[in-house]
């Protein structure tokens, strides 16, 4: 192997491995939203979640901004509110997408928004299957979805909602790095394993 080959093979792994530990390092700074592996089979996790407190907003213009300043001291306390992970992309109604925030669990009684666009409400607990995904969501959220369905339709299991996305990563890290997943709420299994404590 040529000079130039070795230096080019060993600059493009020294780029992959500051990409993934500085992804993983961005990652884990956060707190996540909580859940409980139930089982898994393939790629998908049936996951059983609590209640989760969300600030939310519709999609398009500023939304990111719009929750990102609520966090950042708009709202009637003028409190600062720890960041956490996933943003949640929710798909129920395709004409109304809303993005979402996860409010810190130690968060018991969260301010009210400045901004009329954004609301704070309560998500209730379940069951949700999931499917991990990589990629730019623009092009990768379709074939996931499509993924999930297939496999929930191959275990006749009715979704009792639409997707929503959860996306764990910044925009800037590259897409085959990135965590993001689809879920769907479902009944929980009939044996209970599924059950929140």
């Amino acid at each position: 192997m040529s000079r130039v080959a070795i230096l080019f093979v060993l600059t493009a792994s020294a780029v992959v491995v500051v990409a993934v530990t500085g992804c993983q390092a961005t990652r884990a700074g956060y707190e996540t939203a909580p859940y409980r592996v139930v089982s898994r089979d393939g790629p998908v996790e049936l996951r059983a979640y609590p209640t989760l407190r969300l600030a939310e907003t519709p999609m398009g213009g500023d939304d990111f901004m719009r929750l990102f300043r609520y966090i950042s001291r708009e709202n009637s306390a003028g409190q600062k509110i720890a960041m956490t992970t996933p943003v949640f992309l929710n798909a129920d109604n395709q004409s109304e997408r809303s993005m979402a925030f996860v409010l810190p669990e130690t968060l018991t009684a969260p301010p009210a928004p400045k901004n009329e666009r954004v609301t704070v409400r309560e998500v209730t607990g379940g069951t949700f299957a999931v499917l991990r995904f990589r990629g730019a969501r623009q092009t990768a959220e379709g074939a996931a979805f499509t993924q999930l369905n297939t496999w929930l339709s191959a275990h006749a299991v009715t979704p009792l909602d639409g997707p929503k996305f959860a996306y764990f990563d910044p925009p800037w890290t590259p897409g085959f790095l990135r965590r993001n997943e689809v879920m769907v709420r479902i009944p929980a299994p009939t044996n209970g394993a599924a059950a929140l404590k």
